[in-house]
Protein backbone atom coordinates (compact mmCIF):
# COMPACT_ATOMS: atom_id res chain seq x y z
CA UNK A 1 0.00 0.00 0.00
CA UNK A 2 1.53 3.57 -1.25
CA UNK A 3 1.50 6.13 1.55
CA UNK A 4 0.51 10.03 0.90
CA UNK A 5 2.72 12.78 2.68
CA UNK A 6 0.37 15.42 2.68
CA UNK A 7 2.27 17.55 4.26
CA UNK A 8 4.59 17.95 1.54
CA UNK A 9 1.77 18.25 -1.30
CA UNK A 10 1.09 22.06 -1.68
CA UNK A 11 -2.05 23.61 -0.26
CA UNK A 12 -3.33 24.53 -3.44
CA UNK A 13 -2.78 21.02 -4.93
CA UNK A 14 -5.18 19.73 -2.47
CA UNK A 15 -7.92 21.86 -2.79
CA UNK A 16 -7.64 21.51 -6.33
CA UNK A 17 -7.89 17.90 -5.61
CA UNK A 18 -10.75 17.77 -3.58
CA UNK A 19 -12.54 20.27 -6.09
CA UNK A 20 -12.10 17.92 -8.40
CA UNK A 21 -13.33 15.23 -6.66
CA UNK A 22 -16.69 16.71 -5.90
CA UNK A 23 -17.15 17.48 -9.36
CA UNK A 24 -16.79 13.94 -10.33
CA UNK A 25 -18.71 12.76 -7.92
CA UNK A 26 -21.22 15.65 -7.63
CA UNK A 27 -22.47 16.57 -11.63
CA UNK A 28 -24.84 19.55 -10.41
CA UNK A 29 -22.07 20.81 -8.33
CA UNK A 30 -19.61 21.13 -11.27
CA UNK A 31 -22.17 22.01 -13.58
CA UNK A 32 -23.13 25.19 -11.38
CA UNK A 33 -19.43 25.42 -10.98
CA UNK A 34 -18.69 25.69 -14.71
CA UNK A 35 -21.83 28.38 -15.24
CA UNK A 36 -20.54 30.76 -12.46
CA UNK A 37 -18.76 32.79 -14.86
CA UNK A 38 -20.86 32.04 -17.99
CA UNK A 39 -24.67 32.50 -18.11
CA UNK A 40 -26.76 30.08 -16.68
CA UNK A 41 -30.62 29.32 -17.99
CA UNK A 42 -32.63 27.52 -15.52
CA UNK A 43 -36.10 26.65 -15.94
CA UNK A 44 -38.08 26.86 -12.65
CA UNK A 45 -41.83 26.15 -14.03
CA UNK A 46 -43.51 29.37 -15.66
CA UNK A 47 -40.19 31.20 -15.68
CA UNK A 48 -36.98 30.77 -16.89
CA UNK A 49 -34.56 32.38 -14.28
CA UNK A 50 -31.45 34.14 -16.18
CA UNK A 51 -27.63 34.89 -14.41
CA UNK A 52 -24.58 36.26 -16.67
CA UNK A 53 -21.58 35.95 -13.96
CA UNK A 54 -22.84 34.76 -11.65
CA UNK A 55 -25.00 37.81 -10.96
CA UNK A 56 -29.05 38.04 -11.73
CA UNK A 57 -29.60 39.14 -15.39
CA UNK A 58 -33.52 38.63 -15.95
CA UNK A 59 -36.47 36.06 -15.68
CA UNK A 60 -38.24 35.01 -19.01
CA UNK A 61 -41.61 34.43 -18.16
CA UNK A 62 -44.01 32.22 -20.33
CA UNK A 63 -46.67 30.43 -17.74
CA UNK A 64 -48.41 31.83 -15.24
CA UNK A 65 -47.52 35.77 -13.35
CA UNK A 66 -49.18 36.50 -10.24
CA UNK A 67 -51.59 32.98 -10.48
CA UNK A 68 -52.54 34.49 -14.39
CA UNK A 69 -51.66 33.17 -17.66
CA UNK A 70 -49.40 35.83 -19.60
CA UNK A 71 -50.90 37.42 -22.29
CA UNK A 72 -47.40 37.00 -23.85
CA UNK A 73 -43.96 35.19 -23.13
CA UNK A 74 -42.01 38.17 -21.71
CA UNK A 75 -38.67 39.20 -19.97
CA UNK A 76 -39.11 41.08 -16.43
CA UNK A 77 -37.20 42.23 -14.69
CA UNK A 78 -33.98 43.45 -16.78
CA UNK A 79 -30.95 44.26 -14.84
CA UNK A 80 -28.21 45.82 -16.69
CA UNK A 81 -24.57 47.42 -15.84
CA UNK A 82 -24.21 48.13 -12.36
CA UNK A 83 -27.24 46.09 -11.18
CA UNK A 84 -29.51 48.66 -12.72
CA UNK A 85 -32.92 48.02 -13.56
CA UNK A 86 -33.36 49.03 -17.38
CA UNK A 87 -37.63 48.44 -17.59
CA UNK A 88 -40.04 49.92 -15.85
CA UNK A 89 -42.17 47.93 -13.02
CA UNK A 90 -45.47 48.21 -13.83
CA UNK A 91 -47.65 46.19 -14.05
CA UNK A 92 -46.00 43.70 -13.10
CA UNK A 93 -45.76 45.69 -9.25
CA UNK A 94 -45.25 49.07 -8.14
CA UNK A 95 -42.94 51.25 -9.29
CA UNK A 96 -41.38 55.21 -8.37
CA UNK A 97 -42.35 57.63 -10.55
CA UNK A 98 -43.97 55.19 -12.82
CA UNK A 99 -46.94 56.00 -15.17
CA UNK A 100 -49.69 53.63 -15.33
CA UNK A 101 -50.41 53.56 -18.43
CA UNK A 102 -50.76 51.02 -21.05
CA UNK A 103 -50.80 48.17 -19.01
CA UNK A 104 -49.80 45.45 -22.15
CA UNK A 105 -45.87 47.02 -22.11
CA UNK A 106 -44.82 44.36 -20.12
CA UNK A 107 -40.94 44.85 -19.61
CA UNK A 108 -39.33 43.14 -23.04
CA UNK A 109 -41.51 41.18 -25.41
CA UNK A 110 -42.56 41.07 -29.08
CA UNK A 111 -46.16 41.66 -30.26
CA UNK A 112 -48.08 42.91 -33.32
CA UNK A 113 -51.39 44.49 -33.09
CA UNK A 114 -53.01 43.32 -36.71
CA UNK A 115 -52.34 39.97 -37.21
CA UNK A 116 -55.33 38.29 -39.80
CA UNK A 117 -57.33 41.15 -38.06
CA UNK A 118 -56.52 40.05 -34.47
CA UNK A 119 -55.13 42.27 -31.98
CA UNK A 120 -51.97 40.54 -30.32
CA UNK A 121 -50.12 43.38 -28.99
CA UNK A 122 -52.83 45.35 -26.49
CA UNK A 123 -54.60 43.64 -23.54
CA UNK A 124 -58.53 44.75 -24.63
CA UNK A 125 -61.10 42.38 -24.12
CA UNK A 126 -60.86 40.94 -27.80
CA UNK A 127 -57.04 40.78 -27.98
CA UNK A 128 -56.05 37.46 -28.71
CA UNK A 129 -52.72 35.48 -26.88
CA UNK A 130 -49.36 34.46 -27.43
CA UNK A 131 -49.12 30.86 -25.82
CA UNK A 132 -46.15 29.17 -24.86
CA UNK A 133 -46.20 25.74 -26.15
CA UNK A 134 -42.78 24.06 -25.38
CA UNK A 135 -38.72 24.84 -25.22
CA UNK A 136 -37.05 23.41 -28.41
CA UNK A 137 -33.56 24.53 -25.99
CA UNK A 138 -32.77 26.11 -23.05
CA UNK A 139 -28.71 25.63 -22.57
CA UNK A 140 -26.31 27.49 -20.13
CA UNK A 141 -22.71 28.18 -21.70
CA UNK A 142 -19.47 30.00 -20.58
CA UNK A 143 -19.91 32.62 -23.49
CA UNK A 144 -23.98 32.32 -23.78
CA UNK A 145 -26.93 30.73 -23.19
CA UNK A 146 -29.86 29.92 -25.03
CA UNK A 147 -33.59 29.87 -24.87
CA UNK A 148 -35.60 28.08 -27.95
CA UNK A 149 -39.22 28.30 -27.73
CA UNK A 150 -42.38 27.62 -29.54
CA UNK A 151 -45.53 29.58 -29.16
CA UNK A 152 -49.01 29.72 -30.85
CA UNK A 153 -51.03 33.21 -31.76
CA UNK A 154 -54.43 32.09 -30.36
CA UNK A 155 -57.18 34.06 -31.36
CA UNK A 156 -59.82 35.36 -28.99
CA UNK A 157 -62.17 32.80 -30.23
CA UNK A 158 -59.95 30.09 -29.76
CA UNK A 159 -58.69 30.22 -33.57
CA UNK A 160 -55.33 29.40 -34.16
CA UNK A 161 -53.70 32.05 -36.57
CA UNK A 162 -50.28 30.90 -36.99
CA UNK A 163 -46.77 29.70 -34.79
CA UNK A 164 -43.48 31.04 -33.88
CA UNK A 165 -40.42 29.69 -32.81
CA UNK A 166 -37.84 32.64 -30.61
CA UNK A 167 -34.12 31.93 -30.42
CA UNK A 168 -32.79 34.24 -27.06
CA UNK A 169 -29.09 34.32 -27.21
CA UNK A 170 -27.97 36.30 -24.06
CA UNK A 171 -24.02 36.53 -24.57
CA UNK A 172 -21.55 36.41 -21.19
CA UNK A 173 -20.08 40.24 -21.60
CA UNK A 174 -18.43 41.36 -18.03
CA UNK A 175 -20.39 44.75 -17.50
CA UNK A 176 -22.62 45.39 -20.31
CA UNK A 177 -25.55 43.15 -21.72
CA UNK A 178 -26.26 41.66 -24.34
CA UNK A 179 -29.45 40.21 -26.30
CA UNK A 180 -29.83 38.47 -29.33
CA UNK A 181 -34.01 37.78 -30.60
CA UNK A 182 -34.85 35.81 -33.16
CA UNK A 183 -38.09 35.15 -34.53
CA UNK A 184 -39.56 33.04 -37.10
CA UNK A 185 -43.13 33.26 -37.81
CA UNK A 186 -44.31 30.13 -39.44
CA UNK A 187 -48.36 30.77 -41.96
CA UNK A 188 -49.17 27.13 -40.06
CA UNK A 189 -52.77 27.23 -40.16
CA UNK A 190 -53.57 29.33 -43.45
CA UNK A 191 -52.56 32.39 -45.14
CA UNK A 192 -50.86 35.46 -42.33
CA UNK A 193 -51.76 38.98 -43.35
CA UNK A 194 -49.48 41.55 -40.98
CA UNK A 195 -51.48 44.48 -40.95
CA UNK A 196 -50.51 48.07 -41.12
CA UNK A 197 -50.41 49.73 -37.90
CA UNK A 198 -47.94 51.38 -35.22
CA UNK A 199 -48.77 48.92 -32.90
CA UNK A 200 -45.94 47.14 -32.47
CA UNK A 201 -43.26 44.40 -32.73
CA UNK A 202 -40.38 44.43 -30.98
CA UNK A 203 -40.52 46.28 -27.89
CA UNK A 204 -38.83 47.34 -24.75
CA UNK A 205 -40.90 49.65 -22.07
CA UNK A 206 -37.93 51.42 -20.19
CA UNK A 207 -37.60 53.24 -17.06
CA UNK A 208 -39.59 56.62 -15.73
CA UNK A 209 -35.64 58.64 -15.44
CA UNK A 210 -34.83 57.63 -19.28
CA UNK A 211 -37.91 58.85 -20.26
CA UNK A 212 -38.32 62.10 -22.88
CA UNK A 213 -40.89 63.52 -20.67
CA UNK A 214 -42.34 63.47 -16.98
CA UNK A 215 -41.52 64.56 -13.78
CA UNK A 216 -38.25 62.63 -13.24
CA UNK A 217 -37.46 62.08 -17.22
CA UNK A 218 -34.16 63.12 -18.40
CA UNK A 219 -33.46 61.03 -20.91
CA UNK A 220 -32.88 61.09 -24.89
CA UNK A 221 -32.97 59.62 -28.23
CA UNK A 222 -30.67 59.34 -31.35
CA UNK A 223 -30.61 56.30 -34.13
CA UNK A 224 -27.99 55.68 -36.29
CA UNK A 225 -29.18 58.57 -38.99
CA UNK A 226 -28.05 61.37 -36.46
CA UNK A 227 -31.53 62.24 -35.46
CA UNK A 228 -32.47 62.93 -32.21
CA UNK A 229 -35.85 62.97 -29.46
CA UNK A 230 -39.08 62.91 -30.44
CA UNK A 231 -37.97 63.33 -33.72
CA UNK A 232 -36.74 59.75 -34.13
CA UNK A 233 -40.56 58.41 -34.00
CA UNK A 234 -41.46 56.82 -37.31
CA UNK A 235 -38.48 57.27 -38.90
CA UNK A 236 -36.09 54.53 -40.47
CA UNK A 237 -32.90 53.63 -39.20
CA UNK A 238 -30.57 50.62 -38.48
CA UNK A 239 -30.22 51.39 -34.91
CA UNK A 240 -31.70 53.86 -32.41
CA UNK A 241 -30.50 54.26 -28.66
CA UNK A 242 -32.40 55.28 -25.85
CA UNK A 243 -30.35 57.10 -23.31
CA UNK A 244 -30.86 58.32 -19.37
CA UNK A 245 -29.88 58.11 -15.82
CA UNK A 246 -30.77 55.58 -14.08
CA UNK A 247 -29.62 55.00 -10.25
CA UNK A 248 -27.05 57.87 -10.85
CA UNK A 249 -25.71 56.60 -14.04
CA UNK A 250 -26.01 57.26 -17.41
CA UNK A 251 -26.85 53.91 -19.44
CA UNK A 252 -28.59 53.29 -22.46
CA UNK A 253 -30.42 50.66 -24.80
CA UNK A 254 -29.67 50.47 -28.06
CA UNK A 255 -31.92 48.09 -30.40
CA UNK A 256 -30.02 46.31 -33.41
CA UNK A 257 -32.49 45.84 -37.18
CA UNK A 258 -30.45 43.28 -38.50
CA UNK A 259 -29.46 44.22 -42.02
CA UNK A 260 -30.91 40.63 -43.36
CA UNK A 261 -34.41 41.50 -41.93
CA UNK A 262 -37.29 42.16 -44.15
CA UNK A 263 -37.91 46.28 -45.06
CA UNK A 264 -34.70 46.80 -43.50
CA UNK A 265 -33.76 49.17 -42.45
CA UNK A 266 -37.01 49.38 -40.27
CA UNK A 267 -39.41 52.25 -38.70
CA UNK A 268 -39.22 53.16 -34.94
CA UNK A 269 -42.29 53.14 -33.00
CA UNK A 270 -40.08 54.69 -30.17
CA UNK A 271 -42.46 57.14 -27.82
CA UNK A 272 -41.32 60.45 -25.53
CA UNK A 273 -42.69 58.35 -22.70
CA UNK A 274 -40.71 55.16 -22.58
CA UNK A 275 -41.88 52.90 -25.59
CA UNK A 276 -38.48 52.12 -27.43
CA UNK A 277 -40.08 49.40 -30.36
CA UNK A 278 -39.08 48.76 -33.76
CA UNK A 279 -41.98 47.80 -36.35
CA UNK A 280 -41.42 47.31 -39.63
CA UNK A 281 -45.38 46.97 -40.56
CA UNK A 282 -46.84 50.41 -39.36
CA UNK A 283 -45.59 52.30 -42.60
CA UNK A 284 -49.16 54.26 -43.15
CA UNK A 285 -48.68 55.57 -39.58
CA UNK A 286 -45.17 56.42 -39.60
CA UNK A 287 -45.47 57.83 -43.04
CA UNK A 288 -48.61 59.51 -42.71
CA UNK A 289 -50.40 57.99 -45.76
CA UNK A 290 -54.18 57.96 -46.46
CA UNK A 291 -53.59 54.34 -47.86
CA UNK A 292 -53.94 52.01 -44.23
CA UNK A 293 -52.57 49.12 -46.51
CA UNK A 294 -49.44 50.15 -47.38
CA UNK A 295 -47.50 48.46 -44.86
CA UNK A 296 -49.48 45.20 -45.09
CA UNK A 297 -47.26 41.93 -45.42
CA UNK A 298 -48.62 38.88 -46.41
CA UNK A 299 -47.28 35.41 -45.83
CA UNK A 300 -48.99 32.31 -48.07
CA UNK A 301 -49.72 29.81 -46.18
CA UNK A 302 -46.76 27.23 -45.52
CA UNK A 303 -44.14 30.04 -45.64
CA UNK A 304 -42.36 31.81 -42.81
CA UNK A 305 -40.92 34.79 -42.16
CA UNK A 306 -37.68 35.97 -39.89
CA UNK A 307 -36.63 38.43 -38.52
CA UNK A 308 -33.48 39.34 -36.40
CA UNK A 309 -32.72 42.28 -33.49
CA UNK A 310 -30.23 42.76 -30.59
CA UNK A 311 -30.31 44.70 -27.71
CA UNK A 312 -27.25 45.81 -25.86
CA UNK A 313 -27.76 47.58 -22.41
CA UNK A 314 -24.40 49.70 -22.54
CA UNK A 315 -22.65 51.95 -19.85
CA UNK A 316 -22.39 55.78 -20.74
CA UNK A 317 -24.21 57.74 -23.92
CA UNK A 318 -24.47 56.99 -27.59
CA UNK A 319 -20.41 57.89 -28.26
CA UNK A 320 -19.14 56.03 -24.80
CA UNK A 321 -21.36 52.77 -25.54
CA UNK A 322 -19.45 52.54 -28.81
CA UNK A 323 -23.37 51.82 -30.51
CA UNK A 324 -22.23 52.73 -34.11
CA UNK A 325 -19.24 50.30 -33.74
CA UNK A 326 -20.89 47.78 -32.07
CA UNK A 327 -23.77 47.52 -34.65
CA UNK A 328 -21.39 47.47 -37.52
CA UNK A 329 -19.99 43.73 -35.89
CA UNK A 330 -24.07 42.84 -35.92
CA UNK A 331 -24.61 43.60 -38.94
CA UNK A 332 -21.73 40.91 -40.30
CA UNK A 333 -23.21 38.52 -38.14
CA UNK A 334 -26.13 35.94 -39.70
CA UNK A 335 -29.24 33.74 -38.14
CA UNK A 336 -28.40 31.99 -34.34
Amino acid sequence: MTTINCARIPAFSIAAGLLLAIAVLDPVYSFGQENRKGVSIIDQGDKVRIEVGGKFFSEYHYGKYDGKDVPRPFFYPVIGPGDAPMTRNWPMKEGKDEAKDHPHHRSLWYAHGAINDHDFWSESPSAGTTVHEKFLALKSGNDKGVIQSKNKLVAKDGTIVCTDERTMTIYNLASDRMIDFEITIRASHGDVTFGDTKEGTMAIRLPATMRLKGTVGQGHIVNSEGVRDGATWGKRAAWCDYVGPVNGKTLGVAIFDHPGNPRHPTWWHVRDYGLFAANPFGIHDFERSPDKHLGDLRLPAGESITFRYRFLFHEGDTVQGKVANRYSEYSKTGGS
